[in-house]
Formats: structure tokens, sequence, C-alpha cells
């Protein structure tokens, strides 16, 4: 009962904060590119706090080859949240409403399930967003099997571990605990970074100041080790904050050159594409897209969507091109890398196949994209949810 009205007041406090459309959502800054739907060209404009300035065109990509969907790796799954690739190709699948976790073994990737992470909390089927999110592969699984699961409990989100072995999942264990959690905004990606930690995305809740505050883990990009330590190197001492600021990531992605893109729910206006910097400050909720207030203390987005758009959820990289997964925009979006910059955002298969929530690089260079119609909030079609194999 406590769950439940704590739940029913999270919903209250969201009322103001939960991404709703905008029917005209104002022009994008100076140096920030504005993503426009239907592959249009990308724009940007003068620099204002309250972002109101006409945009002008981007230069385009020189890549023009369309991606395609090439097959469906997998159907009838429930809300797949996260994916991870084991050395030996197979695949590791996470389920966030059923709380199961399936192993797809290549080159057939038949469906099976391993285990159930029993301490989740589906809230999916009640419109919330917590449950049995991000996984990631350990880097040195050959050796020890370990898996990493972002889990909302009926008390916290929390980061889990277990091994695989022979086709079964061990018990868990606790690395990190206390993150806060609510109906909306949890967060829950997962990734290893090129220097071995863990990196993890954390929202809000539905309370936007706690994004800012820094005596907790929510609204955050969190960096520890294998244990959920503190990283060495972390900005704030005794502390797994990476980044602040952020309302809602959903997803992580390292580029070729070890740089650290998220993708992040924005309010009404502007949905958001970050270069997540060391001890930088995102803005959230000071500012939605571009704030240049208090001397460039903020951090600014790279590309920033009408909300109506995108959405966005999963980010992979590859070949010079962050992939970004479009829940209500229905879409998957390619955005061209140019050193520390994100240009000229393109989008295919525009509601095609419905709610789309993660994207992964193959171990062959393809891409791997889950449709998410079975989340409560999607419109279910015939082998939703599935994975559909794109060649870029």
């Amino acid at each position: 009962m406590r769950r439940r009205a704590a739940l029913v007041t999270a919903v209250l406090l969201a009322a103001t904060t939960a991404s709703c459309s905008s029917d005209d959502p104002e022009s994008a800054p100076d140096d920030t590119v504005t993503a426009s739907p239907q592959s249009s060209p990308a724009s940007s404009a003068p620099t204002s706090p309250t972002p109101t300035a006409e945009p002008t065109e981007e230069s385009p990509s020189a890549d023009t080859t369309p991606p395609k969907v090439v097959g469906t790796i997998a159907t009838d799954l429930a809300a797949p949240w996260g994916i991870g690739f084991l050395p030996d190709g197979d695949a590791v699948v996470t389920e966030r409403d059923t709380r199961r976790v399936l192993l797809l073994r290549a080159p057939s990737y038949d469906v099976r399930q391993v285990g159930t992470i029993s301490a989740a909390v589906p809230l999916g089927d009640q419109g919330g967003e917590a449950g049995l999110l991000g996984v990631a592969v350990s880097p040195d699984f050959e050796r020890d099997h370990l898996l990493y699961f972002y889990v909302s409990t009926a008390s916290d989100n929390r980061i889990v571990k277990a091994r695989l072995d022979d086709d079964r999942l061990g018990p868990t264990t606790v690395i990190l605990d206390g993150i806060p959690n609510g109906f909306i905004h949890d967060g829950g990606r997962l990734a290893f970074g090129p220097d071995g930690y863990l990196y993890a995305s954390t929202g809000e809740t539905g309370q936007p100041e706690l994004a800012q505050d820094k005596g907790t883990l929510a609204g955050k990009v969190l960096r520890m080790t294998t244990d959920g330590e503190p990283a060495p190197g972390n900005p704030f001492p005794g502390s797994q904050i990476w980044t602040y600021g952020h309302r809602n990531v959903q997803g992580l992605a390292f580029d070729d050159a070890d740089r650290l893109w998220a993708s992040e729910f924005g309010q009404d206006t502007y949905d958001e594409l970050n270069l997540i910097e060391k001890g930088r400050d995102y803005g959230w909720p000071m500012v939605e897209g571009r704030g240049d207030t208090d001397g460039g203390r903020l951090t600014n987005p790279q590309v920033v969507w009408a909300t109506d758009d995108n959405s966005p959820s999963g980010l992979a990289y590859l070949d010079g091109h962050l992939w970004m997964a479009s829940l209500r925009g229905e879409r998957l979006w390619r955005v061209d890398v140019h050193g520390d910059r994100a240009v000229h955002p393109v989008d295919y298969f525009v509601g095609e196949y419905g709610r789309m929530r993660t994207v992964v690089v193959t171990p062959e260079g393809r891409l791997w994209v889950t449709t998410s119609n079975r989340d409560g909030r999607g419109d279910p079609r015939s082998g939703d949810d599935r994975i559909l194999l794109i060649d870029p």
C-alpha cells in the first residue's frame, strides 16, 4: 500500500514534467542542430537563452545511403529494453515488464529464458517506466561470466550483477542501490566505457529539483567500478556522479574516439543529444535545450528535436554515425559525428514499425533495433514486440 501511494504521488508530481506534445515548438539556438522530421536538412540558429531565432540550413551529410531492414531476429517479445552481446556473438535481452532475461543463441537466435530478476517491480502495465531495464556485459565476461542489470525495486533503482553459466542466470548481487525511483523517469541504460568502468544513466523521477542535487544519484550519468564504488578520477570526491542536470537519459554510446554521447527526454519543447563531459551541468530544470546562462556554466546539447518527433531512447555508434531509437516519433535517427560535433540528423522508417526502444551494434557491424509497442503506450501489431536487423 505504501508503494502504491508513493506511485500515485509520483504521477501527480510528474503531471507537469512528463514529456508532452508541442504544437508550436520554438526554434533552436546557435551551435545546436535542430532535427526536422521526414529526412529534412538539419538546422541551427543564433544564440538566445530562450530559443526563438529562425533556423539556418546545415551542411548535408556525405553519406546518403538509407539503411534497410534486412530481417527480423525475434518476434513476440514484451517491451524488450536492454541488449548486450556476449563474446561468442550470443545476445542477452531484458524485458521490462515480464522481468525475464533472455538468451538468443547465434546464429539462429532462438529465444530462451535463462532467468528472472525477481526484485524488479514492473509498472509498464500501469503506464509507468520502471522495471527490468538496461543490461551490460562484463568486459571480462570470458573469465567472470558476469552480467550487470539496472533494476527498479519497490524502494529504489539499483544495479546488480549475476553470473550466466550453462544457460542459467545465477543469483544477483547488489553493487549500487539507493538510486531514487519513480513511476516515470527512471533512466536505466548501462554501458561499459573504454576505460573499463561502468556508466549508468538515471532519471529525476518526475522531481526536477533532484537533477541539480549532487547529494542524490537521480538525474545523473554515473561512473563506477565493477563493485559499484566511485571510479577513480570522478569529479566529485566519494560520488559515482559523472555529470548532472539531466531529466531522463535513455541512451548511452561511446564513439571511436572514446567520447560518450547520451540521448535525453525533454519536456514540452526539446529532446536532446548531448556530448557527455566530466563534471558538467546539463541544465535541467533551469533550461530545456540550450541555455547560455551563468557565463557558459551549463553545457548545451548538440542536437535538439521537437518532442513529437522523437522521445529518444537507445543510442549506438557505428562508422561515424550515431543511431537513435525514437519512441513517440516512431523512427530511427542517424546523426553524423564530426570530431566533437554532431550534425545533420536524418530520420528513417517513420511510422513503419511503431515505437522504437533500443538500438545496438552487432559484432558483424549491423544494427539491432527493438520495437516497444507493448510497453503500455504503443499500438501493438502482429508479431510485436520484435528485434529488427538493419543494414546501415
